[in-house]
């Protein structure tokens, strides 16, 4: 799992916590979420490239520092949208962009239903955001259909992954970096990480 960036301390595995608990109420879910968020794009944006520049303080000129790529999230619907907000927050010239994949119940494999994405994709570095990599088989489904539309620089982005959906991520993927708040043990016969947190999409947004 050498694409595999686990992003963890104290507070996150404290907010994990909050997200497994099956009591915890849908605004303490959305707040525990967003907090992790913000540790995501925060250590996700170590690697952002950078430009130099002269500014001037009050008192003299001194370099100052700015984004040499555009940013471009792409939540994967829906379940995604629930990471936007931190990740705009911390980039606020980001753009966004969103893909529509649902899984077949039945085989597990993503259907596309929507997509609409910034122009000038393969100038930009491009974050997918989803909160549960499970099978891997949405992530690498929004990966493939990026990188046909000019994406080259891309990274994933992610709560808590199962070991199964990281290995196909980086088997379809390579060159893709994941990041995640948790690596879980793993898949159940439905799909569904374990322990896990249930649906992320659900619990966000109240349609249990």
């Amino acid at each position: 799992m050498k694409n595999l960036t686990i992003v963890t301390n104290p507070l996150i595995n404290r907010d994990i916590t909050y997200l497994r608990n099956k009591e915890t109420k849908e605004y303490q879910f959305r707040l525990a979420l967003r907090r992790i968020a913000y540790a995501l794009a925060i250590e996700i944006s170590k690697e952002f490239e950078e430009i130099e520049f002269d500014v001037e303080t009050p008192l003299e000129i001194t370099k100052g520092y700015n984004l040499a790529k555009p940013i471009v999230l792409v939540p994967v619907l829906r379940a995604g949208l629930s990471l936007v907000n931190s990740f705009i927050e911390m980039i606020p010239s980001a753009k966004v962009g969103h893909i529509g994949l649902q899984r077949d119940e039945t085989t597990l494999k993503p259907i596309d239903y929507y997509y609409k994405a910034p122009k000038n994709l393969e100038i930009s570095k491009v974050i997918v955001l989803d909160p549960m990599l499970a099978t891997g088989g949405s992530s690498s489904a929004a990966f493939t259909f990026l990188k046909n539309k000019g994406a080259n620089d891309c990274v994933m982005a992610s709560l808590i992954a199962a070991p199964e959906g990281v290995k196909k991520l980086t088997e379809d993927h390579p060159d893709v970096p994941i990041y995640t708040a948790m690596l879980d043990r793993e898949l159940n016969k439905s799909g569904f990480i374990l322990p896990g947190l249930g649906d992320a999409g659900d619990r966000t947004f109240g349609t249990l």
